[in-house]
């Protein structure tokens, strides 16, 4: 699936007159600031239900005013009227919302009831190959769900709310033109063997940013119309709302699994695993590309375990079209001294199975800071222990990468 074109698919255009001569669309194409309505019978939209505004009860908005006065900054601030704007000169210092360790004990509560507008300044792709051929500049940053292991507040700080970009059309744009000079994608390589693969959430999930704005649907219009490229997306959030898109199959969504014990102590404000399981039937019928990352691999007793029942559960339940297209990343849990001392503060039991120095040694990340992984040798025997357990459990389950 994903390579054929769709009856009635707008056709695609070379490149449009005047304008950026390396993208592959007009930013008017873009229609963005409009409101995505549900097709006629549906119902209303997920992101107007009590559920997804338990999630995002947003009561404050820290804004740059240039993007408070955007046609995206006024779209959020519609969504929720009943929130206090504060004018803020950078969205990436905001002194008393990051690096403010007496947020510690608010930190989930930060998470719902903040927002923060910005533009995104720096627009850069840089390459990945892994589950990606390139990370692209994200439409957002942070998160309302509160993983106990998320890299993402390193970097932020004490609270780590959802920053909605408002430049999406030049994001897009951006993108548009780095697609445009790759070209045709000629050698096939783990990430896919036809398209370019854009990773377009790495510091946020797409389908709760998706409740927001309609940054993440402009990206999967953006995307469904470039015949050479895919995006790409991790998330633990079942949003139905994508399902009324049309990504033509040049979206790949990619539920993260793992224990529905260890979920319900790391994965906090997420959906069921159970229900991200189930949603892979609709997100592929909706026209979706389904995958699967098996992450974070977290050891403790049991682990082995608890990880066959869940790969028998998706045998038992998955429906024959998600298994033959499907494929998985194996991630091993990588942590960190700073954010351990974080969880501490709020959500200590969580260090019980995330901070382990008996099986840990420390890494230098891409980025230049140090973080603890499993030791060389724990981690591939346990890494080869889930590749068995996957053979023998769900030996249709293809794994990309492990690491």
């Amino acid at each position: 699936m994903g390579q054929e074109r769709h009856e009635g698919a707008p056709p695609h255009r070379d490149r449009p007159a005047g304008g950026d001569p390396d993208a592959l669309f007009a930013l008017d194409d873009l229609d963005t600031g409009q409101e995505r309505l549900p097709p006629p019978g549906t119902g209303p939209l997920f992101r107007d239900t009590p559920a997804a505004r338990r999630l995002l009860a947003v009561r404050e908005i820290r804004a740059e005013p240039a993007a408070a006065a955007s046609p995206r900054g006024r779209q959020v601030l519609a969504r929720f009227p009943d929130a206090e704007i504060v004018p803020v000169d950078s969205h990436w210092n905001i002194p008393d919302l990051h690096g403010n360790a007496g947020n510690v004990d608010r930190w989930v509560r930060i998470k719902s009831e903040v927002l923060v507008l910005g533009e995104k300044k720096t627009l850069t792709t840089r390459p990945n190959g892994r589950s990606a051929d390139w990370i692209a500049p994200g439409a957002a940053n942070g998160c309302a769900m509160a993983c106990a292991y998320c890299y993402v507040p390193r970097r932020k700080g004490y609270a780590n709310p959802i920053t909605v970009f408002t430049n999406s059309d030049r994001i897009i744009a951006h993108i548009s033109r780095h697609v445009a000079r790759l070209g045709p994608k000629t050698e096939a390589n783990q990430c896919d063997p036809t398209a370019w693969v854009y990773d377009v959430g790495e510091n946020s999930d797409c389908s709760v940013d998706a409740l927001i704005s309609d940054n993440v649907s402009d990206t999967i219009r953006a995307f469904a119309r470039w015949p050479s490229a895919k995006a790409c997306f991790a998330t633990k959030f079942v949003n139905p709302d994508l399902l009324l898109l049309d990504p033509r199959g040049r979206t790949r969504v990619r539920f993260s699994l793992m224990p529905q014990a260890d979920s319900k102590l790391l994965d906090i404000r997420t959906s069921p695993v159970e229900s991200r399981i189930a949603a892979a039937g609709d997100f592929l019928e909706a026209g979706y590309e389904v995958h699967f990352n098996l992450s974070p691999v977290v050891l403790r007793p049991g682990w082995e375990t608890d990880w066959a029942e869940l790969l028998r559960h998706l045998d038992d339940v998955l429906p024959a079209p998600v298994k033959d297209q499907a494929a998985a990343e194996v991630i091993m849990l990588t942590h960190n001294e700073g954010l351990h001392d974080l969880n501490l503060g709020w959500h200590p039991r969580a260090e019980d199975a995330l901070w382990r120095p008996d099986l840990q040694e420390p890494k230098r990340s891409q980025n230049g800071s140090w973080n603890v992984r499993y030791r060389g040798g724990v981690k591939s025997a346990a890494v080869e222990t889930l590749r068995a357990l996957v053979a023998t459990h769900a030996p249709w389950l293809r794994i990309r990468y492990a690491f």
